[in-house]
């Protein structure tokens, strides 16, 4: 039946369609009576809810949502970056009477998002990592988290691990937030010792449990010791590392489960607060801001706690940094720093603090991470 139900959504307006339209006209939709007293609310996710990563952090914030009074939540999950979400979009608004949308996948928003609303200008399009930039649709708005940050702090914890001074990153994409977290990852690793290397592996799709196998395997061949990752479902990296006995590190959600004597700590979203906040406002009248970020200090990202194999030297510099993070406008990304194809990115004196908007156009992997963007 869920299967039929998704089915229903993805083909709604095909199906309104070939009915000439007449389930097109307003008071004849199952959503609408409901929106009159209820503000409904859509999540779309590119994967399963229960992936121990990306899509369970976003519905672990929908269930908050759902918890609070007068609001509806409407879900879908596995919806590909493709026309598919469009449809989705198209049926939460026109069946659900959905008014506020939450598409988290990062391929939804160009040109997906950029395309639907326009068409529905009483609908808030709120997109998990897109950047809204002036011009767009105003109706659509743009969050994420500082979350560079956490892995920077895993950075840290694996510095302190590794023993081969080898570690390894399996990515997905070579997009900028994915840049900035190996590259931030490595310089947290640097941070303890300047000759540590971060070997990445990109395997081209956010859910690819075959590749991501591969991939992981492939580092600790290398010698890779301590190895984390951002992919949707980091669960197939987090089994296969601690399976070959290297340490990992979380991403997206708390993964201790899956490997709790090699689990370090882990770079965490924190959706249940932006969520509610989020869906708050609109409850009471007011407007999400186009351009929201945040970061620990703000709620939106949090730490796994510390695992059993983290020493107290690295306890000690894993709270000394995350304390210096709270307190705002910490650098990652400072002078003297190269690419690793020897390109000056800062020079000294230069830094990047992490609310700078330079870093989510990040193109470049820094000196000391074993790969290519290409």
């Amino acid at each position: 039946m869920k299967h039929k139900t998704a089915l229903t959504r993805r083909h709604f307006l095909n199906t309104t369609m070939a009915f000439g339209g007449a389930a097109m006209a307003g008071s004849m939709l199952p959503g609408q009576a409901q929106a009159a007293k209820d503000l409904t609310v859509g999540f779309i996710y590119v994967g399963p809810k229960d992936d121990f990563g990306y899509n369970q952090a976003h519905a672990e914030g929908a269930a908050a949502v759902k918890a609070m009074a007068g609001v509806t939540v409407v879900e879908e999950e596995n919806v590909p970056e493709t026309v598919d979400v469009q449809n989705t979009m198209e049926s939460m608004i026109n069946f659900d009477g959905a008014s506020l949308l939450f598409p988290t996948s990062f391929g939804y928003f160009d040109p997906h998002v950029l395309e639907i609303a326009p068409k529905h200008p009483d609908v808030r399009f709120e997109h998990a990592a897109g950047l809204w930039s002036e011009g767009m649709p105003t109706n659509i708005g743009s969050y994420f988290g500082y979350i560079g940050m956490g892995q920077y702090l895993n950075g840290i914890t694996a510095g302190h691990a590794s023993k081969s001074k080898k570690i390894g990153f399996v990515a997905a994409k070579p997009i900028p937030q994915v840049l900035q977290n190996i590259n931030s990852f490595l310089l947290g690793a640097r941070s303890v010792d300047p000759s540590i290397t971060c070997q990445v592996i990109f395997t081209g799709e956010w859910s690819l449990a075959v590749k991501e196998a591969e991939a992981t395997n492939a580092l600790c061949d290398q010698g890779c010791d301590v190895i984390t990752c951002h992919v949707d479902g980091p669960k197939v990296v987090m089994e296969t590392a601690a399976g070959r006995g290297a340490y990992v590190c979380g991403y997206h959600a708390d993964q201790s489960p899956l490997a709790p004597e090699k689990y370090l700590t882990g770079a965490e979203w924190n959706w249940a607060g932006v969520y509610t906040e989020m869906v708050q406002t609109v409850l009471d009248g007011g407007t999400v801001g186009n351009f929201v970020r945040g970061g620990l200090s703000d709620g939106f990202i949090k730490m796994s706690p510390l695992g059993p194999a983290v020493s107290d030297a690295a306890r000690n510099q894993f709270e000394a940094t995350k304390a210096e993070i709270m307190k705002g406008g910490f650098s990652v990304f400072k002078g003297p720093l190269k690419d690793n194809a020897g390109n000056v990115i800062a020079a000294v004196g230069e830094s990047f603090v992490e609310t700078d908007i330079a870093l989510e156009s990040m193109g470049y992997l820094v000196e000391g991470v074993i790969g290519s963007t290409s």
